[in-house]
């Protein structure tokens, strides 16, 4: 590695967040553009911006999981295109085994030329990928964890030209709309990814033009100089060592036993190695993951532990390697399903941070929700339309070394939102009868986790399919240095009637008018002993209803009076005898 220029430090920093705020920039349009409510009020996509080799350059502030997959389907392009690139192309793909990770996820790739540079290398490449609301399949939504094959999952996508030179290949994007439920929704969202295509090209290009072709290259290299080097030394300071753990899916939603995950995270100086050996085999259902998404979830979990300081780009993962086993849940082999995986990624991101908290104990936290949990709602109508909502709900993050969990967020990786009541409502389809926080779903602890976030809703329609994806039911949150495990989450059919059953953690479901779901996220795990948490916080907390009274005697050995106050002595004698 070669040391980082400093001569002109000003310039450096300056193109440092000017270039990372121009990705921002294309996050904002697509943001502002979208049609669907899973991009516009969920935010399930990303944008980033690559030098000519395909090098992440820098990343907007989205989809973690997203984003450290761009250098592969950048590599597929350039395959597939890099002898024939040209000013106006638009590049789509989502095939999983070239270059994507789920077929929803389709990237828009569009490479950035100078005026009159036709024929010459670009300046980089505009990446922009959006989690669509529907492509194909036979399921709403097309994620269902009960596929069994890529081919049941929606339309496959090999790297692609959209428009050839500025012109727009018509008949295979009416191909592709003629495969999905919700064909305006997809064109709208496409759009809007192409919008934020040219918003990040003509940046780029305005860069070039206060820099030189050159002088932006230089400052790429510089920039990645950058990120490896900080990382290196974040490294460096760490403990050598080899540092194991292991986590667990419930269940592959087809009957399997616990999924296990199994890494083994090795420091060398300023090196570090993730080794996957051990996990499971690839799953019969779309639970598995492709090896770059493996790593995508990797470098979110090591970044979160080590600095979110460190520009996240294609520096950052030099120092970093991995072992990822082939035809595994981590690297499926085609023509393996892969429309949940993103289950899989956030329990990676669990596991490595499992590894990593003896190394940075006062960083890491413990685990939360175990992912956004997604329910996707498909309702066809008397004329043969079809409509799809999809309802993200974010539950909890862990308690952290020095913090409380955080409520009703999305967790590391993620970067999502809960979607709005009134966006759910608005189609007419579904109402929303309750939506907020569960007392005593914390883990305790000297630091207690986030609470569980529920979901209350009736279903208007005559009728609907419902597919779910959750976890954390069995194999709940783990807590760290002495704080309790979390909650589990669950599904409720019926609840409060005779007919009131509980669904499995990962489901399709038909549900007629009438018929009410309730759905639970896990609550976070907890940081601490919990019999250490200062008094007053249990009070707040039980005058803030996140801890009932029983609760906070239970849990962390307060006595809490009906006047609203801690007794003192009695909490002391209770707190003597230890938990029960």
């Amino acid at each position: 590695m070669s040391p980082r220029p400093i001569s002109d430090a000003a310039t450096f920093e300056v193109y440092r967040n000017a270039v990372t705020g121009l990705a921002d920039e294309m996050a904002i349009t697509i943001l502002r553009t979208a049609h669907s409510q899973i991009v516009a009020s969920s935010m399930d996509f990303s944008a980033a911006l690559c030098d000519a080799s395909g090098r992440v350059i820098a990343q907007a502030n989205t989809c973690p999981v997203h984003l450290g997959s761009i250098p592969e389907a950048m590599s597929a392009v350039l395959t597939a295109f890099g002898d024939s690139v040209r000013p106006g192309d638009v590049y789509l793909l989502n095939d999983p085994d070239l270059g994507g990770m789920h077929l929803p996820d389709i990237f828009a790739i569009a490479p950035v030329f100078t005026a009159g540079t036709a024929g010459q290398e670009p300046l980089g490449y505009s990446v922009t990928v959006v989690n669509h609301v529907d492509v194909g399949g036979w399921a709403a939504g097309s994620m269902a964890v009960q596929s069994t094959s890529i081919f049941a999952e929606g339309v496959q996508i090999p790297p692609s030209r959209l428009y050839d030179a500025g012109t727009l290949n018509e008949t295979f994007l009416a191909l592709v709309l003629r495969n999905v439920r919700e064909p305006e929704l997809l064109r709208g969202d496409l759009e809007a990814q192409l919008a934020a295509c040219h918003a990040g090209g003509e940046g780029l290009k305005e860069l070039a033009e206060r820099h030189g072709p050159d002088g932006l290259a230089a400052l790429n290299e510089e920039l990645l100089a950058y990120s490896e080097t900080l990382l290196r030394a974040a490294l460096a300071e760490a403990p050598d060592g080899a540092y194991a753990f292991e986590d667990f899916i419930d269940d592959d939603g087809m009957g399997s036993p616990p999924i296990p995950f199994r890494v083994t995270v090795t420091i060398t100086g300023d090196t570090l190695h993730v080794d996957f050996t051990g996990s499971s085999p690839q799953v019969a259902s779309a639970l598995n993951a492709t090896e770059s998404f493996t790593r995508s979830a990797s470098y979110a979990a090591i970044q979160g532990a080590l600095g979110s300081d460190i520009p996240a780009n294609s520096g950052f993962y030099r120092p970093l390697t991995f072992t990822i086993p082939e035809a595994s849940i981590l690297n499926g082999r085609r023509p393996a399903a892969r429309g949940a995986r993103g289950l899989v990624a956030y329990r990676i991101i669990d596991t490595v941070l499992g590894a990593l908290a003896p190394v940075f104990p006062d960083r890491v936290p413990a685990a939360g929700d175990g992912g956004p949990d997604s329910v996707a709602i498909g309702i066809t109508g008397e004329n043969g339309t079809t409509n799809v909502l999809w309802d993200i709900l974010c539950g909890a993050w862990g308690a952290r070394p020095d913090r409380d969990g955080v409520d009703g967020v999305s967790p590391l990786g993620a970067n999502l939102a809960n979607v709005p009541v009134e966006e759910l409502e608005q189609s007419g389809h579904v109402r929303i009868d309750g939506y907020g926080y569960l007392p005593d779903t914390g883990g305790p602890g000297r630091w207690r986790g986030g609470l569980s976030t529920f979901r209350d809703m009736t279903v208007l329609a005559p009728a609907v399919s419902v597919q779910i994806r959750s976890d954390r039911r069995t194999h709940l949150p783990y807590g760290l240095q002495g704080g309790a495990q979390g909650t589990p989450s669950s599904n409720i059919l019926n609840p409060g009637t005779p007919g009131e059953r509980t669904l499995p953690a990962k489901v399709v479901q038909l549900l007629a008018a009438g018929e009410r779901h309730r759905h639970v996220t896990a609550g976070g795990g907890g940081h601490g002993d919990p019999f250490t948490r200062d008094p007053d916080r249990v009070l707040r907390d039980v005058l803030d209803g996140k801890v009932t009274a029983s609760g906070a005697i239970r849990d962390y050995g307060v006595v809490v009076t009906p006047d609203g106050a801690v007794d003192t002595a009695a909490t002391r004698r209770r707190r003597a005898t230890g938990p029960r």
